[in-house]
């Protein structure tokens, strides 16, 4: 979405945007355009809303504007050779979310808060048939913020990928761009996170814990079991020393509680319970039966199949 607004205020004139199709959105579940969908229309923009991007007849309909390069965002539909190769100069440039060739795939911002990385940012790439391996001509780093969630990570980085593509299209416009091979032995993968990828597993160490808690908020959100009850963990730091206690053992100390891990103590910030909204810990344990003592288990997969993907 912000990539889409830079383009609009810029010099380079946008001619058609291809989003997917009305989906059910908010709380009455009724079809309405995508926020980029929506974007373009309101902008006089010619709006393409396939249901698959390699349909018979997408490439000839794209191809009525006579587009000189094809810009793509956070698009998650493979893009054919037909589509790839239609622009004047043929080829697309895709704003990827890490810096390549680290963290190829769905989900690289979850994966770099995951890996403990220091930084991260956004890479511009030609778009090939492997997944996020072509060859690169522009990327712009920014360090990844102690305590960062992959939500509000999420939002610089969609800043920063409107920054980006607009420098890209300024230097491909005035025959400066050079793109450079990726090199594969530095690759890395990241793949779509999945509930059994939320489940919340104490005798990992607290520093381990506490990434995978930022890295799955604000949604799916990190998930643990308290008696019968399935608990989202939305927020949470690491405290090192020793513990008394095994892994998943609550410390609870009036309006605060601490759970044991394999190496050092989990604190907890917020919490959800099921169909309950976000609270602190603090105001979760006013209305909780949480005894010093009690044990978070790690869910078992079945309890988190209908938790959606992070991406």
């Amino acid at each position: 979405m912000p990539t889409l607004v830079r383009l609009l205020e810029g010099p380079h004139r946008v001619v058609a945007v291809v989003s997917q199709p009305d989906r059910p959105r908010g709380r009455g579940r009724r079809p309405a355009p995508s926020p980029v969908a929506a974007l373009a229309l309101s902008a006089g923009v010619d709006l393409l809303r396939p249901e698959r991007v390699g349909e018979p007849g997408v490439a000839a309909e794209l191809a009525r504007f006579a587009p000189d390069l094809g810009v793509v965002v956070a698009f998650g539909q493979f893009l054919p050779r037909r589509i790839r190769e239609l622009p004047r100069l043929g080829y697309l440039i895709n704003a990827h979310a890490s810096l390549l060739p680290r963290h190829r795939g769905a989900a690289p911002i979850a994966h770099a808060i995951l890996a403990g990385d220091r930084e991260t940012g956004i890479s511009i790439m030609q778009v090939e048939r492997e997944m996020d391996a072509g060859a690169v001509c522009l990327a712009k780093r920014t360090e990844i913020v102690p305590g960062e969630t992959r939500g509000a990570l999420e939002e610089r980085l969609a800043a920063l990928a409107a920054e980006a593509v607009a420098e890209a299209l300024d230097a491909i416009a005035a025959g400066t761009a050079a793109f450079a091979l990726q090199d594969p032995r530095l690759a890395s993968l990241a793949p779509k996170l999945g509930p059994e990828d939320a489940a919340l597993d104490f005798a990992q160490d607290a520093d381990a814990l506490a990434r995978r808690v930022r890295a799955l908020a604000p949604r799916p959100g990190a998930a643990a079991v308290l008696g019968r009850e399935r608990l989202r963990i939305l927020g949470a730091r690491a405290e090192p020393g020793p513990t008394d206690r095994p892994p998943g053992v609550i410390e609870r100390r009036g309006e605060r509680l601490r759970v044991a891990t394999g190496d050092g103590w989990l604190v907890p910030e917020r919490v959800q319970r099921p169909g309950g909204r976000v609270l602190a810990v603090a105001e979760w344990l006013r209305g909780a039966d949480v005894p010093d003592g009690a044990k978070l288990e790690r869910p078992a997969l079945a309890t988190g199949a209908a938790d959606a993907a992070a991406s």
